[in-house]
């Protein structure tokens, strides 16, 4: 079939086109070494520290959006058809600053200026789409961005003060959105890319179909999503993945379809994309959604990698097994659907047949008295991994608990269901001493590890407790249940 060869994107509105790109080129290192575009920062090298932050617009449903990103880890070759927006292009005329920039030098907001970038980008993303944040919005949006030296005060009140330096409406990527928008349209593929040498070779499908059939012809390709898992293993480990499938402009793969029975997000749906369909469907995740990582890498990690990727410490994984969710996998051959919990089956192995790739993932709505909760427990608060990440899921009628899926993260090889643990609630009534012996019997269902996360006996106790803090916060025979600060 036909091929490109190009990487085509807008960068601070001028069009580019690069040759032969290599899969693990970084968009940070294009900036700052080929571009010499060195006001965004490299930091930590891993997406935790937000000093590489820019924004990129990308078209879905033939609409423009623009997020934040960590551009030390995503990669060049992702971005075909976006356009790249770094501080740089902030600056106004006669070099006069940003709203956000004036805000921050007015409070304060920067002592040695190497995080500031970052923070100005995010606080511009969020000053677009929110320009009267609240103190929550604002330290929502800043989580993926650390200062070492300024504190966040001065930055926080800051980004409340940004709309007194001017509006939304006269920023010039506001009043440029419909050109832009139009010159990416004429830059999207009609063809697969391929390019960069044979030992660094990037592929982008042009669609689902395609994709199928590379992964066909290319059964040991790394597949590429938001890069926030993979990224790591180039900047940090220096491990070679070629050839590199890159899916992220898949439009098949960014569906989220609502139903009576089920929610239904494509593995290309980023956790900012499929926030609002998780909070309306399954209220208990709103808060938990909030603690996957920073605002950068939830608008760059999707649901499917983080499945795909098979980590016992993935965050999604143990509240979707709870849920019930399905896996819908896809190759050449066809697509096959099994139970979530069915494609962990050891550590790094998943059920994954060659060419086979994950398009979907299917969730079950709740039934008639279904009580969900999901749990993260880790070292900080914000922007941190597991050391244990729980689902519970229990239906109770007429004061007997009728079914019940526990799911862990961080306490075996998989995420796993608590079998034993289950069999111990069911049949048995809604009551503290069913769930004590629940958390009992989770001694019988696991064996952790003791890591640098947490000790054996640390995630053992944790797990036990979550089941008693599910009980706390369910019970309402004692009048309003309990309700415990977030982990």
């Amino acid at each position: 079939m036909a091929q490109g060869h190009d990487i085509r994107f807008l960068l601070n509105g001028v069009e580019k086109r690069v040759s032969d790109v290599k899969a693990t080129l970084t968009l940070l290192d294009y900036l700052r070494l080929d571009q010499r575009l060195t006001g965004s920062k490299e930091g930590c090298a891993e997406g935790d520290c937000g000093a590489c932050t820019v924004l990129v617009g990308r078209l879905h449903q033939g609409q423009l959006h623009y997020e934040t990103v960590n551009a030390c880890i995503r990669f060049l070759a992702s971005l075909n058809g976006c356009h790249i927006v770094t501080i740089e292009h902030l600056s106004g005329p006669q070099g006069r600053l940003h709203p956000v920039q004036e805000a921050m030098v007015d409070y304060h907001g920067s002592q040695c200026g190497f995080c500031t970038p970052g923070f100005v980008m995010s606080l511009y993303a969020l000053w677009m789409s929110n320009p009267e944040p609240s103190v929550q919005e604002v330290e929502t949006a800043i989580q993926g961005n650390l200062c070492r030296c300024t504190g966040y005060e001065p930055i926080v009140k800051a980004a409340m003060a940004v709309t007194q330096y001017g509006s939304p409406a006269h920023d010039h990527l506001v009043r440029e959105r419909t050109d832009v928008t139009a010159r990416l349209m004429a830059l999207q593929p009609s063809a697969r890319i391929v390019t960069g040498p044979e030992d660094d070779r990037a592929i982008l499908p042009l669609d689902v179909a395609d994709l199928a059939q590379v992964l066909a012809e290319n059964p040991k390709a790394t597949i590429v999503a938001g890069s926030t898992d993979v990224g790591l293993w180039v900047t940090k480990f220096m491990r070679p993945i070629s050839p590199v499938v890159f899916i992220t402009h898949l439009e098949e793969l960014k569906s989220v379809e609502v139903t009576e029975e089920a929610l239904t997000l494509g593995a290309g749906v980023t956790y900012s994309e499929s926030e609002a369909a998780i909070r309306a469907a399954f209220p208990h995740l709103g808060d938990y959604w909030d603690r996957i990582a920073g605002w950068q890498v939830r608008n760059m990690g999707t649901i499917g990698g983080n499945i795909a990727n098979g980590s016992p410490i993935g965050d999604t994984p143990p509240v979707l097994i709870a849920l019930g969710a399905e896996v819908v996998l896809q190759s050449a051959r066809g697509s096959r659907v099994l139970p979530l919990e069915d494609f962990f089956i050891d550590y790094g192995k998943q059920d994954r047949e060659a060419g086979d790739f994950v398009a979907a993932i299917r969730i079950p709505r709740a039934k008639p008295g279904q009580m969900d909760a999901a749990y993260k427990i880790s070292k900080r608060r914000d922007e941190d991994i597991s050391s244990v990440a729980a689902g519970i899921s229990v239906c109770v009628t007429d004061g007997v608990i009728t079914t019940a899926r526990i799911a862990f993260g961080g306490m075996a090889a998989t995420p796993k269901r608590a079998a034993t643990a289950e069999a111990a609630l069911v049949g048995q009534p809604f009551a503290a001493a069913s769930f004590d012996a629940a958390a009992v019997a989770l001694g019988q269902d696991f064996t952790p590890l003791s890591d640098w996360r947490a000790s054996a006996d640390y995630r053992m106790t944790v797990a036990a407790n979550l089941l008693r803090r599910f009980y706390l916060e369910q019970d309402s025979t004692q009048g309003a249940p309990v309700r415990l600060a977030i982990a």
